[in-house]
């Protein structure tokens, strides 16, 4: 099935026959005229509400919700509607709920990838690593990096689920930015510690490798829910270093630090505030590059002949 309708194109009052990806659903509740349930529609573009209304039927209305699960690319018809102030699907026991084969969609249609090219930012970013001179930190990164399925995890793993960088190739795409970034600030300040500036950077947010889940949508994983990525990339990097040979306790702690501290404060997660100049730079590149690109798709995505938009991260954006 050819999907022609997407979530972000949708409006109040639109008949909808297509597929999306079912992010969550919850279970069948008694309302005034029956049952019904509700259940998080998605695909590239994003997300929406569907609700299903059913009749009293309770039996029937089950059978309905279990026809598909989370994960599952559906085909539904419905219509859109508004519900405090903000668009939901209405389907009822006339719309067609059906779970479809993998033959019948397309996943590119579901989760969105990187304009850029791959390969060509992995190029660059490998570029940097055999710039680091640092033997203990030029063998940290070899470790991460001569492995072909972290490789592979760390090219296909988002920035993000809904902000910056919220597709497929988004991790390195933001990771050679923040790179960049860095590496600009150190030719301003060449007293910082080149090296392990950028291998902060580069190591940065590589917990998101496990944080994030990507199937028929961008999800949060069990271990990224329950622990976070801060954690998680500071494990993965003491592991590596655990297997390396004299490597240097203070450059450790250093490594640690920078992975923890790279939210800034505690209340974005972080448990330590960055603590010495290469992290407070890492902090801020990866701030300055997340808050840019989320208010340049703002801007892109704007649909208003006002001269700007409200938003809650930035308040007022100028679009002209």
């Amino acid at each position: 099935m050819t999907k022609t309708q997407f979530v972000k194109d949708l409006k109040n009052g639109d008949t909808v026959d297509s597929v999306f990806a079912v992010k969550y659903k919850k279970p069948p509740k008694p309302y005034t005229s029956g049952f019904c349930f509700e259940f998080r529609i998605s695909d590239k573009t994003g997300e929406m509400t569907a609700k299903y209304w059913g009749d009293r039927n309770e039996a029937g209305i089950k059978e309905v919700y279990e026809r598909f699960q989370t994960g599952d690319v559906v085909h539904i018809s419905g219509r859109v509607g508004e519900f405090r102030d903000k668009l939901e699907m209405a389907l009822g026991t006339t719309s067609t709920v059906r779970r479809c084969a993998p033959t019948e969609y397309s996943i590119e249609d579901f989760v969105a990838k990187t304009d850029k090219d791959v390969e060509s930012m992995m190029g660059e970013l490998t570029s940097i690593i055999d710039s680091i001179k640092n033997p203990h930190l030029s063998a940290l990164l070899n470790s991460f990096f001569h492995d072909a399925n972290f490789v592979e995890r760390f090219k296909n793993c988002p920035g993000s689920m809904h902000r910056h960088q919220n597709y497929v190739g988004g991790l390195l795409e933001h990771t050679l930015n923040v790179v960049k970034l860095c590496n600009a600030t150190y030719a301003v300040h060449p007293s910082l510690d080149r090296d392990l500036l950028l291998t902060g950077a580069i190591l940065h947010d590589i917990g998101k490798i496990r944080e994030y889940a990507v199937a028929t949508s961008i999800d949060i994983s069990e271990e990224g829910m329950l622990i976070g990525h801060l954690v998680i990339g500071e494990q993965m990097v003491l592991d590596r270093i655990a297997k390396l040979e004299n490597f240097p306790e203070v450059l450790r702690m250093k490594m640690a630090h920078i992975i923890l501290s790279h939210h800034g404060s505690n209340e974005y997660g972080s448990p330590k505030t960055p603590q010495f100049p290469e992290a407070l730079a890492i902090y801020y590149a990866d701030e300055c590059d997340a808050k840019v690109d989320f208010a340049l798709r703002l801007k892109k995505e704007a649909e208003t002949e006002d001269p700007w938009i409200y938003t809650r991260d930035f308040k007022h954006i100028y679009l002209r």
